[in-house]
């Protein structure tokens, strides 16, 4: 079997060189990361993960892989709450819940609605064009 064709390589490489980014081994593995887990990871908990494929692999270079991601439409950058940004390899318009106590990143399973945020529009003309939705709670675990 042909590997590159059943890898994200193709598709890693293609999308990273139509938004003027070089494909590497580094951003190879810390995209290979980002798409196989749906734990919502920091750029830490990345990097700490990556080195195990790339025991040379650096913070910064962790840091540019994903902002390279981000701008190739290939993972989302979530600012939830007052701790550090986490990656989403899911890039279909989704939502998420945040647990207050433990900080563990959800997706909301269900529509998108753009819809429902109509009746909430801002004065002053502001046109809403989309809307991110976190919902802040207590996870199953630390209700207990």
């Amino acid at each position: 079997m042909d590997t590159e064709r059943t890898s994200p390589r193709p598709l890693l490489r293609e999308a990273l060189e139509a938004c003027g980014h070089r494909y590497t081994p580094q951003r190879a593995a810390v995209y290979r990361y980002l798409a196989n887990v749906t734990t919502h990871p920091t750029a830490d908990e990345i990097f700490t993960a990556a080195r195990a494929d790339i025991p040379d692999l650096s913070l910064a270079t962790v840091y540019k892989a994903l902002e390279a991601f981000v701008e190739a439409g290939l993972a989302r950058k979530l600012a939830l709450g007052d701790g550090p940004a986490r990656y989403d390899g899911r890039t279909d318009e989704h939502d998420h819940a945040r647990c207050l106590k433990c900080g563990r990143v959800m997706d909301v399973h269900g529509p998108h609605d753009p819809g429902l945020v109509q009746g909430l529009v801002p004065g002053d003309g502001f046109e809403v064009l989309d809307y991110h939705l976190e919902l802040v709670g207590y996870c199953p675990s630390c209700r207990s």
